[in-house]
């Protein structure tokens, strides 16, 4: 066997171990990743008795009854849609108003608009534990505590600066020599922004759409804190309602698998929909 026939066979058999460890790693991470997404839908359609067998039975005849328990228990048909008015108002509002603002750190220079940029990613740094009592207290004074509209303002201003950083990255893609030959043609701001930079910055948008909408249906903290009658709560908070039907032998968890199954969905399916703008978002957006 000559030398080169030598090295290519080395070569072949040192990317057939590269490929097969790549592989081996992400089934393990992708068993690692689905093994409680798993056990949740196993709770969510087993009973009481099939939950607290030992040894496990990891194939339990399915059954809604829990799902019919829960709708007992909680408004959710109420819940469902607060969620939903209040991720994609929350979302929408924190992309609209992040644009802009990008877009403004990314062609106006001004003297401290550095030192303003490095502000603004710093507050992303702060617990939001940290914020309650002074947003509670803004909420208080302008009278929108239990309701839709202050838990959606805040949520909203609390994306806003992750949001910006991102979407400047792809604002930046565009050169501003063709904002510049447009505005020599006529074309006013509004028109650079429809036409020129909004093309370009659709995939990162699509993206931060999708990441605000899960954050907002996602969370617990803000509804939990700001609003105290139903009218004003989310669905996460169900969870909190589920937790306080305590039985004689522990946390009905078949019930607590059961919403987290129902707020889990949307989000899965979310993200299958819009996975490849994902992904392009992603990508585009970390390359200059």
């Amino acid at each position: 066997m000559s030398q080169a026939s030598s090295v290519q066979s080395r070569y072949r058999i040192n990317s057939m171990l590269s490929t097969g460890l790549y592989y081996l790693a992400l089934t393990v991470f992708t068993i690692i990743v689905l093994v409680p997404f798993y056990w949740m839908a196993r709770a969510s359609v087993s009973n009481r008795e099939q939950i607290l067998m030992s040894p496990p039975l990891y194939f339990p005849t399915p059954t809604l009854e829990n799902f019919g328990i829960v709708a007992e228990q909680v408004p959710l048909v109420l819940f469902i849609t607060n969620s939903v008015i209040y991720a994609t108002a929350s979302a929408v509002i924190a992309v609209v108003t992040s644009f802009m603002a990008a877009y403004a750190f990314s062609r106006i220079n001004v003297r401290g608009s550095g030192f303003l940029q490095w502000l603004l990613i710093i507050t992303v740094s702060i617990p939001q534990v940290a914020l309650i009592i002074p947003l509670y207290q803004i909420l208080r004074s302008l009278q929108l505590l239990n309701t839709l509209t202050g838990l959606i303002l805040v949520l909203s201003s609390l994306m806003a600066p992750f949001t910006v950083w991102v979407l400047m990255s792809f604002i930046k893609q565009v050169p501003q020599e063709i904002e510049e030959a447009a505005t020599i043609d006529g074309a006013s701001l509004l028109q650079i922004l429809w036409r020129i930079v909004l093309p370009v910055t659709t995939p990162g948008i699509v993206t931060m759409l999708v990441i605000n909408f899960i954050n907002g249906w996602n969370d617990l903290l803000h509804p939990l804190s700001f609003s105290s009658t139903e009218e004003a709560r989310t669905l996460s908070v169900a969870i909190t309602y589920i937790y306080s039907y305590r039985a004689s032998w522990g946390l009905p968890w078949n019930l607590v698998s059961t919403v987290g199954m129902i707020m889990v969905i949307p989000v899965i399916l979310l993200v299958v929909i819009a996975q490849r703008s994902i992904v392009s978002g992603l990508t585009r957006g970390a390359v200059k």
